[in-house]
C-alpha cells in the first residue's frame, strides 16, 4: 500500500556511508575494472590517512574562528569532511571511476537501505523509469491515476560525465513531496537521464534536454504549471534548453541534426541551483571551501563541447549569450529563480548572469547563500544533521514556486 505522507529519512549517518561502500566496491571493480579501482585507493591513502585529518585538525581547531571561511565556521565536523574528500575526488578521481559512486547499481540498493531503515518497506511515492528512443528518465508523481497539477523537469548535475538521476532520486522524492505538502494536489517530477560524456557530446545533451521537455509537456498538455529546474551542468542544459525555445535561427544545432520539430512553449518558471553558466570563463576562481576546481572545470567544459563547436556558441555555452532580446524571448513566463552560494568557483558568472537578465527585464530572485558551496541545497539534504537544515533548500525553492505557479 502507498503511503502519501511526507518522506522524511533522516541525515546520513556513518552506518549509511559503511553500507554505501559496501554496495559501491563490487561495482567498482565490475564497471571501472580492478586494477583502475586499486590504483585510485592506493593513490588516495595518503590524502585519507594524512592530509585530510591535519587539515581538519588544522582549520577546525588550530587557527582562530575568525580566520576561517564562513562555510568553515558554520559547517559540521562531518559536512567539513565529506566536502573535502569531494574536492579531493573532483580533482584526483577519473570520471570513469567517479561516476560509479553515482550510478544506477549503486544509487539505487542504497536507496532501498535509506528507506527501510527508516521503516518504508515499499517507497512512499510513485515512480517508474521512463525509456523511449533517444530519452531515458524517472517520472515521479503523487498519484499515477491523475493528471498533474504541477510537473518540475530536472536535470542532474555532474560535469556532464558524472552523476544520474538516480542518485538523486532520495532528493527528488524529497521535493515531491514537500511539494505536495505546500498544496499541489497532484505534483510531478521528471528527472532527465542524458548520455554522459565521453560516450556522447554536444549535441547529444541539448537535444535529450529538449526530448524530456516534450515529453513533460505531453504529460501535462500545459506549459503554464511546468517549471524546469536543474543543478550545476544539469542547470546549463536547461539554460540551452531555454535559449533553444527562443532562439529564432533555424536549425540552430547543426544541419545535421535540426531540432526544428521541438516544441517552443515555454515553461512558467526555471529554478537554477548553482547553474554552471559559462562554460570557459576567467570569472571563475578557486576558493579554500568549494569543492569545484578551475582547471577540472575547463577539462569537463572541452569534452561536452566537443570540439566541434565552439564554446563561445550560446546552445554550448548559456553564458556566452549578450543577446538581451533572445534572453527576453527565452525567459519563462514568470522568470527565474537562482540558487547559489557565495563561496563557489561559479558564483562570478552566475551573478554576471543576474546581471543580463535584469538588463532584459526579466523577473530574477536571486538567493545567495552567504558562505554556501556548489549545489548546496542538493548535498545538504544528504550532509545537515538537522531534519530543517536537510530541507531548507527544498522549502525555500518550493516556496518560490508555490508564489508563482498556483
Amino acid at each position: 500500500m502507498q503511503r502519501h505522507g511526507e518522506l522524511n529519512l533522516g541525515p546520513v549517518s556513518y552506518l549509511d556511508c559503511i553500507v554505501f561502500c559496501v554496495f559501491l566496491a563490487p561495482q567498482l571493480v565490475l564497471q571501472a575494472g580492478f586494477f583502475e579501482t586499486v590504483w585510485c585507493a592506493l593513490k588516495a591513502l595518503p590524502f585519507l590517512l594524512a592530509k585530510l585529518p591535519a587539515a581538519v585538525i588544522h582549520d577546525r581547531y588550530l587557527i582562530p574562528r575568525e580566520e576561517r571561511s564562513v562555510f568553515q565556521r558554520r559547517a559540521s565536523a562531518f559536512e567539513d569532511i565529506v566536502v573535502r574528500c569531494m574536492r579531493y575526488a573532483f580533482v584526483n578521481i577519473p570520471p570513469r571511476v567517479g561516476r560509479v559512486f553515482f550510478s544506477r547499481e549503486v544509487s539505487l540498493p542504497f536507496l532501498w537501505f535509506r528507506l527501510l531503515r527508516h521503516g518504508y518497506p515499499e517507497p512512499p511515492i510513485h515512480w517508474r523509469e521512463h525509456c523511449e528512443s533517444g530519452l531515458r528518465g524517472i517520472w515521479l508523481i503523487k498519484d499515477p491515476e491523475r493528471r498533474p497539477d504541477f510537473a518540475l523537469y530536472y536535470a542532474h548535475g555532474g560535469g556532464f560525465s558524472m552523476g544520474s538521476s538516480y542518485f538523486y532520486l532520495e532528493y527528488l522524492l524529497t521535493w515531491l513531496s514537500t511539494l505536495s505538502s505546500a498544496g499541489y494536489g497532484n505534483p510531478a517530477i521528471f528527472a532527465l537521464e542524458y548520455t554522459l560524456v565521453p560516450e556522447c557530446s554536444f549535441p547529444t545533451q541539448v537535444q535529450e534536454t529538449l526530448k524530456g521537455y516534450e515529453y513533460v509537456l505531453r504529460m501535462v498538455q500545459d506549459p503554464s504549471i511546468i517549471c524546469v529546474s536543474g543543478d550545476s551542468a544539469g542547470a546549463t542544459l536547461i539554460l540551452c534548453l531555454l535559449l533553444h525555445l527562443g532562439d529564432e535561427r533555424a536549425n540552430a544545432l547543426g544541419e545535421k541534426q535540426p531540432l526544428a520539430g521541438f516544441p517552443r512553449a515555454k515553461p512558467a518558471l526555471a529554478v537554477l541551483i548553482s547553474p554552471w553558466v559559462t562554460l570557459i570563463s576567467t570569472r571563475h576562481k578557486n576558493t579554500t571551501s568549494d569543492y569545484l576546481d578551475v582547471k577540472q572545470l575547463r577539462r569537463y567544459g572541452a569534452q561536452f563541447a566537443g570540439g566541434r563547436i565552439s564554446e563561445a556558441d550560446p546552445l554550448v555555452s548559456p553564458g556566452c549569450c549578450k543577446d538581451i532580446e533572445w534572453w527576453k524571448r527565452s525567459s519563462p513566463s514568470t522568470g527565474f529563480v537562482i540558487m547559489y552560494g557565495t563561496e563557489e568557483v561559479l558564483a562570478p558568472e552566475i551573478e554576471y548572469l543576474v546581471e543580463i537578465l535584469r538588463e532584459a527585464k526579466v523577473v530574477v530572485e536571486s538567493k545567495a547563500e552567504l558562505g554556501g558551496i556548489h549545489a548546496w541545497p542538493v548535498a545538504s539534504l544528504f550532509l545537515s544533521g538537522s531534519r530543517d537544515g536537510r530541507r531548507e533548500g527544498l522549502v525555500t525553492m518550493t516556496n518560490e514556486i508555490r508564489q508563482r505557479i498556483s
